[in-house]
C-alpha cells in the first residue's frame, strides 16, 4: 500500500494557526467581527490565493487537497472547479452532505466532474457532527439517521455509474432509473465518523475511513 498525503484549501480564510470557528479563521472573525488576529494576520480565501496554495501543493508532490464544506466556507463546488484549470495533476477532495443534495444529482456533478478533470475527483463524506450547522440548512434528521440515510445515499450514487443505473426504495431515498449522463469512473469515497455507526456505513459503501490523529 503506497502513502500519499493531502493539504487543504483553507475556504474559510487563512492564518498562522487551525483556531477559531472555521478551522482557520480567528475566533473573532468567525464570529462576524474584524480581521484582527492577534495569533497572525487574518487571509481572506480569495480566488489569486486559493490557486497559489493549489499549484504550490501540487508542486509539492501532494496527492490532493481538501475542500471543506460549511456555512464558513466558500462553496467547495465552485472553488474545486475553478481550480482545475490552474492544476494539472492535483486532486480535490469535496466535501459533501449527504442530507442537501440528492444523490442522483451528485452523481451527475461527479461524472461531469470526471470528464473535464481527467479522474481528479476525491468525496469526503460529511455526516455531520455539529447541530447548529445542520439546522443551518434545516436538516433535524438524527445523528444515527444521519449515518442510515448517507448508506443509502451511498448505494443510489454508485450505482448510477454503471451501465444499469439505480432503481432504489428505501428509508429516506425512493429513485427510479438514476444514471449518469453515461457510465464512468465513480470517484473514491472518504467518510470520517467516531459514532458506532460510523463502521458499518463504512465497511460497505467507503473506500477510506478518516481519522484524527489523536
Amino acid at each position: 500500500m503506497s502513502l500519499t498525503f493531502h493539504w487543504f484549501l483553507p475556504t474559510t480564510g487563512d492564518s498562522r494557526t487551525l483556531v477559531g470557528g472555521g478551522h482557520s479563521v480567528p475566533a473573532d472573525v468567525a464570529r462576524g467581527g474584524g480581521a484582527e488576529n492577534t495569533a497572525g494576520r487574518y487571509r481572506e480565501p480569495d480566488l489569486d490565493y486559493l490557486v497559489d496554495v493549489a499549484r504550490t501543493a501540487e508542486r509539492l508532490g501532494f496527492e490532493g487537497v481538501l475542500t471543506p464544506t460549511g456555512t464558513p466556507c466558500e462553496d467547495a463546488w465552485v472553488v474545486a472547479s475553478a481550480l482545475l484549470a490552474h492544476t494539472s495533476r492535483l486532486k480535490f477532495l469535496i466535501a459533501l452532505r449527504p442530507g442537501l443534495i440528492s444523490p442522483t444529482l451528485l452523481a451527475q456533478m461527479s461524472s461531469t466532474f470526471q470528464r473535464v478533470s481527467g479522474d481528479r475527483l476525491l468525496l469526503n463524506v460529511v455526516v455531520g457532527g455539529d447541530p447548529s450547522e445542520q439546522l443551518r440548512f434545516g436538516d433535524r434528521v438524527t445523528k444515527d439517521d444521519r449515518y442510515h440515510r448517507a448508506e443509502e445515499f451511498l448505494q443510489v450514487f454508485r450505482d448510477a455509474f454503471s451501465e444499469a443505473g439505480s432503481s432504489f426504495t428505501g428509508e429516506h431515498y425512493d429513485v427510479e432509473d438514476a444514471r449518469t449522463r453515461q457510465p464512468g469512473t465513480v470517484p473514491p469515497i472518504y467518510l470520517g465518523g467516531s459514532s458506532a455507526a460510523a463502521g458499518p456505513v463504512t465497511a460497505r459503501q467507503v473506500d477510506t475511513y478518516l481519522t484524527w490523529g489523536e
